[in-house]
């Protein structure tokens, strides 16, 4: 055999290949996980808790941010996560899926339910311990990047139409979070702090009025912005929302370029690659040493794992299924009743969000991580097994050639 005829890929290639595979976010986020459970319950646990809790400080002047590193990642890696995500809702809302009222409707209805029934399951186990009850929100997340890939799985049977009502559901259940975050897990306000975000603001409308397309100014503002919602008590990550709405969507100069869409662009490998990965290693570490029904059986991981495996399945198949036959909207077309319920249980993935609502829900409670995690786990493995086996049965086969 000649060079030019083995076809053994080389370690090159078969990196290349694998960054570019719409499930590479997906796997690299289920690998992240895999190894911080692997830190936690083996000798390299301290090693582990010692890096999360390394402290790392900045200061300016009298301005100071000192905070473990693990609250450097929450806070301040998520802030770029959450801008990505505010910079999808503009793009989609302006001219994508979002913008075409027809292609909003049902997954708007399926995203009510997904987010109320996991939230009300998880008040029925909790309503009666008022620490652990600060987690209600957390079963109403999805995580998009794990649901995406679990589809991508399944190829090219996938229809158009199943990823349009997934990826618009999940933008929904996106905003939905951001308001919880915002409305709900916000404390002891600074309104000197808040002052400073709100001056922010008229300079962003300023530079997006002035079609400013250039990204350095926006980095600016959005940093101070950063900083200043950090020290008001909203949450940071919030700000990043914020900066990604006053992003000109074109050029007026040349409406061929978009800032939205190159930031975006850039952006997505980042989080996708590093950001997430990161979180995930440092939230996902369960220690399992001496676990037992009693703590599997705790009243947070039974409310979290029950509202995102059969929550999201009865709230978003449940809602969308009487939308439907109540004549409000129909079916898409390339969609069946069984796709329709294999991509409900799919929603029940909430791993990302889930862990991130965790954080700020029982951060200074007495209710430990441990908890939250183990049920945002077995909901989520749960849940993405079911719906891909439903998925995988449902979907017309490819014909073998």
């Amino acid at each position: 055999m000649t060079p030019d005829q083995n076809t053994t890929p080389s370690p090159e290639n078969f990196i290349a290949s694998f960054f570019k595979m719409e499930s590479a976010g997906g796997i690299l986020l289920f690998f992240a996980a895999v190894l911080a459970i692997i830190f936690a319950n083996t000798g390299l646990e301290p090693f582990y808790q010692l890096l999360l809790s390394t402290p790392v400080e900045v200061r300016v002047g009298a301005l100071e941010i000192a905070k473990p590193l693990l609250l450097w990642i929450n806070d301040g890696l998520m802030a770029i996560f959450f801008f990505l995500v505010g910079l999808e809702l503009k793009r989609e809302l302006i001219e994508g899926e979002l913008s075409d009222k027809r292609n909003i409707i049902l997954p708007g209805i399926g995203a009510v339910g997904g987010m109320l029934i996991p939230a009300l399951i998880y008040v029925y186990f909790n309503h009666d311990n008022p620490q652990a009850i600060q987690g209600w929100a957390i079963p109403a997340a999805t995580d998009i990047a794990f649901a995406l890939g679990v589809l991508t799985l399944l190829g090219s049977r996938v229809p158009a139409s199943i990823k349009v009502f997934l990826t618009s559901l999940a933008i929904f259940d996106d905003i939905g979070a951001i308001l919880i975050i915002a409305f709900f897990y916000t404390d002891n306000l600074s309104f000197t702090s808040l002052m400073v975000v709100a001056c922010c603001v008229p300079i962003l409308i300023l530079l997006n009025r002035k079609n400013i397309t250039s990204n350095s100014p926006y980095i600016l503002i959005g940093v101070i912005m950063w900083i200043a919602t950090l020290k008001s008590g909203v949450h940071a990550t919030l700000a990043g929302v914020l900066l990604a709405m006053f992003i000109p969507m074109y050029s007026k100069q040349d409406p061929k370029i978009s800032p939205v869409k190159i930031m975006e662009h850039d952006l997505h490998p980042i989080v996708a690659f590093f950001v997430l990965p990161v979180f995930a290693f440092a939230n996902a570490g369960l220690n399992l040493t001496g676990v037992g029904m009693e703590q599997i059986a705790h009243s947070v991981p039974v409310g979290i794992a029950l509202g995102l495996f059969f929550g999201k399945q009865i709230g978003i198949f449940g809602l969308c299924g009487l939308a439907i036959k109540m004549g409000w909207v129909s079916l898409p077309k390339g969609m069946s009743w069984a796709s329709l319920y294999g991509t409900a249980a799919l929603c029940g993935i909430g791993f990302t969000m889930s862990l991130f609502i965790g954080s700020l829900a029982f951060e200074g409670s007495g209710v430990t991580l441990f908890d939250d995690r183990l049920g945002i786990i077995l909901g989520s493995l749960a849940s993405g097994i079911v719906g891909y086996l439903v998925l995988n049965k449902s979907l017309p086969k490819t014909e073998k050639t």
